[in-house]
């Protein structure tokens, strides 16, 4: 999925595929000593009471949170957003619902901290206008990994056992895109990062996929 420069709202997926595909993620990195750390600086993906998170330790910083049913906002920065530095002042907020995070917005705003705001509801996403010559806003830089389904689809596969008969990634990444997934399945065929020696820690990675909202029970039909 090719994502503009700035972006635009056509170029994210569904807000539910996007929180699928990011809280999914997240959770397989899960571990009980992250969820034991109530402050301090965190980087990779994560999944808390807050919503979903991406720090690289870096440049770029995202976080997708939920507004009510149907309803997310997707903010951060990535430093090649020009969005804060245009010579005509950007309302990153302009036009935006009143169920957006404002006190917190406006708090990155005034720390310039922020380089873009999105919001969705009623099954599209929206930002505020931007002049004709920003160039970008971070959007495909920060979030590319995200929004591109194959890449996501290759990190599941290689985190995966699949064995003969079972469900394959890309049904679980659907089952996670919907908000359906079985979470006994998935984590019997979860494995340790290759590179990682350390043994999964199942437990974690259950409560993130619940707190994520992306699980069903395995008893319902």
């Amino acid at each position: 999925m090719t994502i503009h420069r700035p972006g635009l709202p056509e170029d994210l997926p569904p807000g539910e595929a996007l929180w699928g595909r990011w809280a999914l993620l997240a959770a397989i990195g899960a571990t009980s000593a992250e969820e034991q750390r109530a402050s301090g600086y965190r980087t990779g993906l994560w999944v808390d009471a807050e919503g979903l998170h991406h720090d690289d330790s870096g440049c770029t910083w995202w976080t997708m949170s939920r507004g009510g049913e149907g309803r997310f906002v997707l903010y951060g920065e990535d430093e090649s957003s020009d969005v804060k530095w245009h010579g005509t002042p950007i309302d990153m907020l302009a036009g935006g619902p009143d169920w957006l995070p404002y006190d917190e917005l406006r708090d990155r705003i005034e720390g310039d901290e922020l380089g873009c705001v999105y919001w969705y509801e009623d099954g599209a996403w929206a930002r505020a206008p931007y002049p004709d010559d920003l160039r970008d806003d971070g959007l495909d830089c920060g979030m590319s990994g995200l929004v591109d389904r194959e890449r996501v689809l290759g990190e599941l596969a290689d985190r995966l056992h699949v064995p003969d008969g079972g469900a394959d990634a890309a049904g679980l990444l659907a089952d996670a895109e919907a908000h359906r997934l079985r979470p006994e399945p998935f984590l019997e065929r979860l494995r340790p990062a290759r590179h990682d020696d350390a043994p999964l820690d199942l437990p974690a990675v259950a409560r993130a996929l619940d707190l994520a909202g992306l699980t069903v029970s395995s008893r319902s039909s």
